[in-house]
C-alpha cells in the first residue's frame, strides 16, 4: 500500500513537472530559437517579412595560399555575386588576362537563397505555435522539432555541401557569358559557397584532337575537377591542363553556421527533455 501510494505520489510530481514542461519551458525554448534564427536571417542581409533598406554590397578579395596565378575583388549583395573583377596570369606564356561581370550581370548563389529560405521556413514553423498555443502530448513538441531540425540541418548543408557538377554543366551553367571581355574559349570558371568561403575555381583547357592516342574518357560530376579530367561539348572534346582556385571568407556566412548549430542543439536538448517523462509512462502516448 505504501509502495503504490509513493508511487502514486511520484507519479502526480511527474505530471506536474510535466505540464509545466510542456505550457512553459517549451514556450521560452521557442522563443529563444525564433530569437536567434532570426538573428541568422539578418546576417543574410534579407530580414524576414522584407524589412530593412537595401542590402549593402561587401567587397571580398580572393586569395590562396599557393600561387598568384588568380587574383581578384568579388562583390557580394545578399545571395548576389553583382561583381567579379578578375586578373589570371596564363601559365604558359605569362600572359595577363583581366575580365569581370557585365554591368547589366549579376550571378546568384543558389546555396545562399536555399538556406536562407530554409532558415525562414524553420522561423515560420515556430511562429505558427506562439505563446497562447497550448502544446498537450510531448509528441507534438517531438514533431515540432524534428520539422525546425530538418530545416536547419538543410540550411546546413546547403553551405557545407557544394553541388557537385561535370564539365559540360559549368560550361553550360551561363557563367561564361557573364564576363567582359569574353572569357577565352579555353577557359571555364565556377563560383560555389564551401561552410564560410566563397570559392572561385579557373579551369584552363586545351581541345584534344581527333588524331590523339589518349584514351577519352569523361570525368563525371565533381566539387573541383583536377588537371587530367576530360569532357565533350559541342562536337568537340577537351582536357584540363591547369586549375586555380582561390577563396575569400564570408564573415556572416560563418555567423550563420555557428546560428544553425546552436539552434539544432537547443532542439535537441528539448527533444531529450520530453524523452526523459517519456520512458515513465512507456505504457501509453506521450
Amino acid at each position: 500500500m505504501a509502495a503504490a501510494m509513493a508511487s502514486a505520489a511520484e507519479r502526480a510530481v511527474l505530471e506536474e513537472e510535466f505540464k509545466w514542461l510542456l505550457q512553459e519551458e517549451v514556450h521560452a525554448v521557442l522563443k529563444q530559437l525564433q530569437d536567434i534564427l532570426k538573428e541568422a536571417s539578418h546576417r543574410f542581409a534579407l530580414p524576414v517579412g522584407g524589412s530593412g533598406g537595401a542590402v549593402k554590397p561587401e567587397n571580398f578579395v580572393l586569395s590562396t595560399s599557393g600561387t598568384d596565378q588568380v587574383k581578384g575583388v568579388l562583390t557580394l549583395q545578399g545571395d548576389a555575386l553583382c561583381q567579379a573583377d578578375i586578373n589570371l596570369k596564363m601559365p604558359r606564356n605569362n600572359q595577363l588576362l583581366h575580365f569581370a561581370f557585365r554591368e547589366d550581370k549579376q550571378w546568384k548563389l543558389q546555396q545562399i537563397q536555399d538556406a536562407r529560405n530554409h532558415v525562414n521556413q524553420a522561423i515560420y514553423l515556430l511562429m505558427n505555435r506562439d505563446v497562447n498555443y497550448q502544446f498537450k502530448t510531448g509528441s507534438e513538441v517531438l514533431k515540432l522539432m524534428d520539422a525546425v531540425m530538418l530545416q536547419l540541418s538543410r540550411a546546413r548543408n546547403r553551405l557545407t555541401t557544394p553541388a557537385t557538377l561535370t564539365l559540360p554543366e559549368i560550361v553550360s551553367s551561363g557563367l561564361t557569358k557573364m564576363f567582359t571581355p569574353a572569357l577565352p574559349p579555353d577557359i571555364l570558371v565556377n563560383f560555389y559557397i564551401n561552410l564560410n568561403k566563397l570559392c572561385l575555381t579557373v579551369y584552363q583547357l586545351h581541345v584534344l584532337q581527333p588524331s590523339t592516342t589518349k584514351n577519352f574518357k569523361p570525368a563525371g560530376g565533381s566539387i573541383l575537377h583536377n588537371p587530367g579530367a576530360m569532357f565533350e561539348f559541342g562536337n568537340q572534346r577537351y582536357e584540363v591542363s591547369h586549375v586555380h582556385k582561390v577563396e575569400c571568407v564570408v564573415p556572416w556566412l560563418n555567423d550563420a553556421l555557428v546560428f544553425f548549430t546552436v539552434s539544432l542543439q537547443l532542439c535537441q536538448q528539448l527533444k531529450d527533455k520530453i524523452s526523459v517523462f517519456s520512458s515513465y509512462w512507456n505504457y501509453r502516448p506521450y
